[in-house]
């Protein structure tokens, strides 16, 4: 949330003076932001932040003591009031979505100019997320391993999933379908192995994130 009794402290860690210079010398230009402190190393914003305040942690995923990643999982941790946003090349999937996943608000490319960046800054001082272009491009794109595990089913898999979302036993599917408990059974295990999955409820959970119910 945006502070209103004071300039909006920002904290950058990057293992490359150049782009902490880049970083730091932009925000200082804007009045409504002060530079908390620059860091080569997770370790020493860590430090930092045990004594001092910062608002917003720009964070680099590639650091010479660590995972950025880690770094965003502690940071968010032990001060779940610090708004952290990568600031990275890296633009993998995965990685982004390790850092949302593990407390970020943002993630920014170090390409994005000085416009996005500030845009990114109000976006999450106001509780939203923030994403340079490139990574919403990214985002939006299928993900190809999701694609690949949705299960082609037939007809009478269908119904049968839908009666065990219900809640249904395997006793009631058979009458409501007229076939035999056996049946069933054979069908229920046809599910698992097509869905990869050990279990019913799990079986149902990944049959609604794949649309399929």
């Amino acid at each position: 949330m945006l502070p209103n009794h004071h300039k909006i402290s920002v904290a950058i860690v990057d293992d490359h003076p150049i782009v902490l210079q880049g970083f730091k010398s932009l925000l200082e230009n804007n009045p409504l932001y002060e530079i908390a402190g620059c860091f080569t190393t997770g370790g020493e914003c860590m430090t930092f932040l045990q004594a001092h305040k910062a608002d917003i942690v720009l964070l680099d995923i590639t650091l010479p003591d660590g995972n950025g990643v880690h770094f965003c999982a502690a940071i968010n941790e032990a001060h779940p009031n610090t708004i952290i946003v990568a600031l990275s090349n890296l633009n993998e999937r995965s990685i982004i979505l390790q850092m949302f996943r593990n407390g970020a608000k943002g993630y920014l490319l170090k390409n994005i100019s000085a416009k996005e960046l500030l845009d990114a800054l109000n976006s999450v001082l106001e509780g939203k997320t923030a994403m340079s272009q490139e990574v919403k491009e990214i985002m939006q794109q299928p993900d190809l391993n999701t694609l690949q595990a949705v299960p082609e089913l037939t007809k009478r898999e269908k119904q049968i999933l839908q009666l065990l979302a219900e809640g249904r036993k395997s006793a009631a599917i058979a009458e409501a379908l007229f076939i035999s408990p056996l049946t069933v059974k054979t069908h229920r295990a046809t599910l698992l192995h097509k869905f990869q999955v050990n279990n019913i409820v799990t079986l149902i959970n990944r049959a609604k994130e794949t649309g399929l119910i």
